[in-house]
């Protein structure tokens, strides 16, 4: 069981994690900005894009997927992003295996337990008949009643596929809604983390607080925070050009 990833440019390896209900094709725009100075890899977690399908889905096991791609590619050590899931997953994966993490990025997400705001979402797409729909328009205007947000709607049916003249989910849904309570929790912070990081976050996204940056502080003690102005949970879709001149700044930083 391999993960699905997207290789783009040559040099210093940057990987990619995007977040819940998303995959490497969001971050194709960025992925192709940040990889004139090196190589960018953008990865599809399990139960996502085209990666496997899984019963069991946990940050641990998430870090372990990461690790055997590393392996499959010859890569002793990355430096490393992630957003909101992929952040979270991006952490475990420093504390669990920080030699391999040259420096760390983290985006719009803090190491601490959330509350449940995509059960309505899960349960919303879960109901759905996709054998009465012909079109995405029809599947959209379904889910308009649950999810009125279109930008969300748009978002959420970049995952329907069509085979076989019929639509199905290429995300795993059934799976993911099973796993994630467990994917609200905390991330396992053992030890102080000494890699250098850099914790970005949307002016106008609630995720991460300055009790949270206090936290970061304390397991990232090598950490600065940005706060880009304008911008919500999805920094890199809001500002991407701020956020694009962030992340080479950092990463140019020696």
């Amino acid at each position: 069981m391999k993960l699905h990833y997207q290789s783009i440019g040559q040099g210093s390896p940057l990987v990619i994690l995007h977040g819940l209900f998303g995959s490497a094709d969001n971050w194709r725009g960025i992925a192709k900005a940040l990889s004139s100075e090196r190589q960018v890899i953008s990865v599809d977690l399990r139960n996502h894009g085209r990666s496997f399908h899984h019963p069991q889905q946990t940050f641990d096991l998430m870090a372990e997927d990461l690790l055997n791609l590393l392996d499959d590619l010859s890569l002793p050590t990355i430096d490393l992003l992630g957003h909101s899931l992929g952040g979270k997953t991006a952490m475990q994966f420093t504390q669990n295996f920080i030699n391999r993490v040259n420096r760390l990025i983290v985006v719009d997400i803090a190491p601490r337990q959330y509350i449940d705001e995509h059960s309505v979402i899960f349960k919303a797409l879960l109901a759905l008949d996709l054998s009465k729909f012909s079109s995405r328009t029809e599947v959209s205007e379904a889910l308009s009643g649950t999810l009125p947000d279109p930008l969300v709607r748009q978002f959420l049916l970049l995952n329907l596929q069509k085979n076989d003249q019929e639509f199905n989910w290429r995300i795993n849904l059934q799976a993911l809604f099973c796993s994630y309570p467990g994917l609200l929790q905390s991330v396992e912070q053992n030890d102080a983390v000494e890699v250098p990081a850099l914790f970005i976050s949307g002016e106008k996204s609630n995720y991460v607080t300055d009790n949270d940056w206090q936290q970061i502080k304390s397991f990232y003690p090598n950490a600065e925070h940005v706060v880009i102005d304008n911008a919500g949970h999805w920094v890199h879709a809001d500002q991407p050009d701020i956020f694009i001149e962030q992340v080479n700044r950092f990463l140019a930083d020696d």
